[in-house]
C-alpha cells in the first residue's frame, strides 16, 4: 500500500481485530475474520512496526518471546534476517542484554532483530508498517533480503512510503485520506502517466538524484 496517511494502518488494525469492523468484511481463505478465533487470528499474523518493541532481555529472548527454542534455531533466525553480523558483533551475542525499548540499539538493529522474530514464529500472514522509514541504506538493503524472504513463502502486506519496498509486489493499493486511489502492479500504474502512483514513484526517485 502506498500515499498519504489516514486508511493504510487503520486496516491492518482492523485486520488483527483490534477493533470491529462496522461495515463490510475482511475474509481470510474465504472465511470471515469475524469468525475465527481471535488468539488463533493474531497467533497467524506477523507484523513488524516502524518502531519495534524490545524488551530488557537477551537477544534471544527478544526473539523467542517464551516459545523455548534451541540456540541453534536462534541463530538461524538471526542468519535468515540477516542480522548475523550485528549479533555477533556484540559481547555477548544472543546472550546480550538489551536496554529497555531496545534504547542501546539502532532503528535498523531493531527491526532486524523484529524479523528473526518473524522467521522463529513462522506467521501465515506477515505485515510490514512503515518499517523501513528511518533506518539507513545499508541496512535498508539487509532488511530487503529478509522482505524478500520471507514473502516467497507468506502472504505479506507491506505499508510504505518508501516505494522501493512495494515495487516488486503482485498488486499495490493506493490510498489517500481511506480513499482507495489506484490499484495494480508497478508496470500497470507507471502506465498511467497522470495516476497518482506514478508521480509519487517519478518524484520520489527524481529527489534521490538531486
Amino acid at each position: 500500500m502506498a500515499g498519504q496517511a489516514h486508511g493504510k494502518t487503520t486496516i491492518i488494525n482492523l485486520i488483527n481485530r483490534f477493533y470491529e469492523i462496522q461495515k463490510g468484511e475482511i475474509l481470510l481463505d474465504g472465511v470471515n475474520i469475524k469468525d475465527i478465533n481471535l488468539h488463533w487470528l493474531r497467533k497467524k499474523i506477523g507484523i513488524i512496526l516502524q518502531d519495534p518493541f524490545i524488551f530488557a532481555k537477551s537477544i534471544k529472548d527478544n526473539i523467542e518471546l517464551n516459545e523455548n527454542l534451541t540456540d541453534e534455531a536462534i541463530k538461524e533466525t538471526i542468519r535468515l534476517s540477516s542480522a548475523e553480523d550485528f549479533v555477533n558483533s556484540l559481547p555477548n551475542g544472543i546472550d546480550e542484554i538489551a536496554h529497555e525499548r531496545g534504547g542501546s540499539f539502532s532503528a535498523g538493529q531493531k527491526q532486524l532483530l523484529a524479523f528473526a522474530r518473524i522467521f522463529a514464529h513462522n506467521p501465515s500472514i506477515f505485515i510490514l508498517d512503515e518499517a523501513t522509514a528511518n533506518i539507513d541504506t545499508k541496512t535498508e538493503e539487509l532488511i530487503q533480503q529478509s522482505i524478500d524472504k520471507i514473502s516467497k513463502e507468506k502472504t505479506s502486506i507491506f505499508i510504505a512510503h518508501r516505494l522501493s519496498t512495494i515495487v516488486n509486489v503482485d498488486k499495490i493499493i493506493v490510498l489517500n485520506n481511506g480513499e482507495i486511489l489506484e490499484q495494480g502492479n508497478h508496470d500497470e500504474l507507471m502506465a498511467n502517466p497522470e495516476g497518482y502512483y506514478s508521480k509519487l514513484y517519478n518524484a520520489y526517485y527524481t529527489n534521490l538524484a538531486v
